[in-house]
Parts: C-alpha cells; structure tokens; sequence
C-alpha cells in the first residue's frame, strides 16, 4: 500500500491545526467566543487623545490595565446615550469586584453645547469613576475619523436649535490597550456582561 498520501493527509491536518491559533493575540482565551462584533486585530479605534473634563490630556494608554468601553455621544441625547452609560453602568455593579477592572470612557461629538462642567456632571450621573472627554472640534473629528465613528447635527425645530445623529455603539478594549469588540446598541445587558467576563478572564501575556 502507498502510504504517502496518507501521510500527506496527516501532515495537512497538523499544519492546519497549527495554524488554527496564529491568529490570537498573546493573552488571548482560545475559547473566546463573543456575542459582539470581534473586531481583534482591527487597523483603526487606535488613537484617542483628548481632554477629561478636568482639562487634562488623556489617551488610549491612560487606561491600560483595565477593560475599557469607549462610546461616542452627547449629553442632550434622548435615549441611546443615556442607555448605553446606564447599562455600562448597571453591568459594572453586577460584576462586583471584577467590575472594577473596567472603565467607561464617553466622548462628546457635541463641544459646543458639552462644556466640560456639564460633562462632567452628566457622566457622575452614571458612575463617578467614569471619564468624560472632549476637545476642539477638529480634535474630535479626528478622533470620530480614527474610530470610524460617524456623527452629523440635525436642525431643530426651532432656530439653533440641533440635534446630532451619531454612530450608536461601543468599542471595547482589552486590559493590554487592544481594540477587541465592537458592542452594537440594544445587545443587552446580558450579552455584554458575558463578553466583559471573558476579557476580564483573559490572562495576561507572559
């Protein structure tokens, strides 16, 4: 009997399950499966560096160590903003002690209406360990650009008045810094406390 192109088979099998796993991250679970969009090893949601509503300078790196959820919006908005933050919120408190190894981060697409005093007291509203941040106009283009987040003002009925249409979902990033999932509005809570666990579960890279 030719044993070759049983060997080859055998081979082929060995290298594909070798390969299987070269595409995770260091700390990385194997087993991970997310009920958001995974978005691990995205080119964008990189870079973010604004101001806290204390007027100091913040970045991605600031919050290294933690699982982080950035969620762009404004404070005068109806439901999504107010939905997202109290969920975050309310997920971080059924976590207990694992809560505390996440941080949510809000930024305003809407500077001229969010002074840092009303941001700051908006987002104390949900939690206080929270971080509001904001900045030029062009600073937050920027920002929105890089996180491929889309946001647009929509007149009011009456004059000056404005609503801003904006992008409705959350970017998550491991405690290594890295964009990991992209959490779209109405998941639920439930879903996004299965998936906070299993980054909170992650171990670190050796």
């Amino acid at each position: 009997m030719d044993l070759k192109p049983r060997r080859f088979a055998w081979l082929l099998a060995l290298s594909l399950t070798l390969l299987a796993g070269c595409d995770r991250l260091p700390g990385m679970s194997p087993k991970a499966s997310f009920k958001a969009v995974d978005i691990t090893g995205a080119e964008y949601a990189r870079e973010l560096a604004l101001n806290d509503a204390d007027g100091k300078p913040r970045t991605l790196a600031d919050f290294k160590g933690k699982v982080t959820l950035v969620f762009f919006g404004y404070t005068q908005c109806p439901d999504v903003c107010p939905g997202t933050l109290a969920e975050l919120a309310a997920v971080k408190r059924d976590l207990g002690k694992d809560g505390e190894r996440l941080q949510g981060v809000f930024v305003s697409v809407d500077p001229q209406r969010d002074t840092p005093e009303v941001l700051k007291a908006y987002i104390t509203n949900f939690d206080p360990a929270f971080v509001a941040l904001t900045g030029t106009p062009e600073q937050i283009e920027a920002a929105a650009k890089n996180f491929k987040v889309f946001f647009a003002k929509v007149p009011g009925r009456t004059e000056g008045s404005y609503t801003v249409d904006h992008t409705a979902g959350t970017y998550v990033f491991d405690a290594q810094g890295r964009v990991r999932l992209f959490v779209r509005y109405g998941s639920g809570a439930e879903a996004l406390r299965h998936d906070l666990k299993l980054l909170l579960d992650e171990r670190s890279p050796a």
